[in-house]
């Protein structure tokens, strides 16, 4: 797996909160609005449980991912439990190491140029620029200059009203959680049907 996936579906779903019991109807409402790529944030109890069974799943196109790794310990773990990706929030090498040497993508969040660039020198396949909305859209742009080579990610704060911004300014792909998944609800037929709808509103606005 290579970041061409993250560069032809260009959306990736974080979800906080996700349950063994809860991840496969809330992945599969998402990939039904088209969103395929899924994060699963390890900071939740049984998050691990959680990723084994959404990559267990017999639905190919789900691709299940481990977010919030702070550690190489925890993206080990994350990737035996079937982690295609691995998201950080910051810059550790020994996680990116440890993530590329079990052939997952690695995926640290950075702010700074020399964070970005760090983070890519220690083998990094794509930079998640994080909080994205502290920056704007603009911050890209200006990357793009003297990183040219560096594909960024952009997440945190990202939105149905932003998302074309990030795109069009040099990201290739973005982030979003709160804004479309809200674990912690009742996971019933209604909200289902409107995680879909949501996920349908964002997959619509990159290929219009």
């Amino acid at each position: 797996m290579c970041i061409e996936l993250f560069k032809k579906k260009k959306i990736a779903a974080i979800i906080r909160g996700a349950t063994s019991s809860n991840i496969l109807p809330i992945a599969h409402a998402l990939k039904e609005g088209g969103i395929s790529i899924i994060e699963i944030t390890m900071e939740t109890p049984g998050a691990l449980k959680a990723l084994e069974k959404l990559a267990l799943s017999d639905d190919i196109e789900l691709v299940a991912g481990a977010g919030t790794v702070l550690d190489s310990e925890t993206a080990r773990a994350a990737i035996m439990s079937g982690a295609k990706f691995i998201f950080s929030p910051t810059i550790n090498s020994n996680t990116i190491q440890t993530t590329k040497r079990y052939g997952a993508i690695s995926i640290p969040g950075a702010y700074t140029p020399t964070e970005i660039l760090t983070a890519y020198e220690y083998g990094a396949d794509l930079i998640k620029v994080f909080p994205a909305s502290s920056l704007g859209a603009g911050y890209f742009k200006q990357l793009a200059g003297p990183l040219p080579h560096i594909p960024l990610m952009a997440t945190g704060g990202v939105d149905d009203t932003n998302l074309l911004e990030y795109l069009n300014s040099g990201a290739i792909a973005v982030g979003i959680g709160s804004s479309l998944v809200n674990a912690k609800k009742d996971i019933n037929e209604a909200y289902l049907l409107d995680l879909t709808a949501k996920a349908k509103l964002y997959s619509n606005l990159i290929i219009e």
